[in-house]
């Protein structure tokens, strides 16, 4: 991305948060606001999460990606655990609205909704510009193929640094209850944020101790 000043990039921002609120690709999601704004997190992040798609309880309600629910509490704890606060990340979606069942229960996107806002994750990731981008389950994790291809699935690269589109990526599960219960417990998500924090020092390493410095 060609160099913009703070200012640039944050006018940026908003027109592309206007652009996705006032989006109707998806003709479930109309009823539904998008989550992207400054509450976001920060623009100058080293590092982005990517989730799924905003939670009935959590963001849809809330405004703020992983929060309000049982998920955005373990979020917070996994995130504590290696000393990074919202503060110093960004996270979004790959879907930006909140899917739901006709009973109004949360349900995955479908691959036409990602589809649909492939094009804001893309922008937002070129906006950021984060030298670190982790996925929080495989929906995430698939989302970043239409961006640029790859072969990493969660049972083969799960916890684990991966190069991905100039970019270190670390493919993690997703933090919610039932993933804990079924596909990957807390401990194990504990060990999984310990890789998020190597692959952050490996980065300052590289840059000759200086944090600041950025990846294209």
């Amino acid at each position: 991305m060609d160099q913009i000043t703070i200012d640039q990039r944050h006018e940026r921002f908003l027109a592309l948060s206007a652009e996705a609120a006032a989006c109707t690709l998806c003709p479930a999601m109309c009823e539904r606001t998008a989550v992207l704004s400054e509450l976001n997190g920060s623009l100058d992040a080293r590092v982005m999460f990517v989730g799924e798609a905003p939670g009935r309880k959590g963001a849809d309600r809330t405004r703020i990606p992983f929060s309000g629910d049982q998920s955005g509490k373990n979020f917070e704890r996994f995130l504590s655990s290696i000393g990074l606060t919202r503060a110093e990340i960004f996270i979004t979606s790959a879907a930006l609205c909140n899917p739901r069942k006709p009973s109004g229960a949360n349900r995955r996107p479908g691959a036409s909704e990602i589809s649909n806002c492939s094009d804001f994750l893309h922008r937002t990731i070129a906006l950021v510009n984060p030298q670190v981008v982790v996925t929080l389950g495989g929906v995430a994790l698939d989302a970043l193929k239409l961006l640029h291809c790859h072969e990493f699935t969660l049972k083969n690269d799960g916890g684990r640094i991966r190069r991905w589109n100039g970019r270190l990526l670390v493919p993690l599960y997703h933090p919610s209850p039932q993933v804990l219960i079924t596909s990957r417990d807390e401990r194990a998500q504990l060990n999984d944020y310990q890789v998020v924090a190597l692959a952050m020092r490996q980065l300052e390493r590289l840059a000759g101790g200086d944090p600041s410095r950025r990846q294209g």
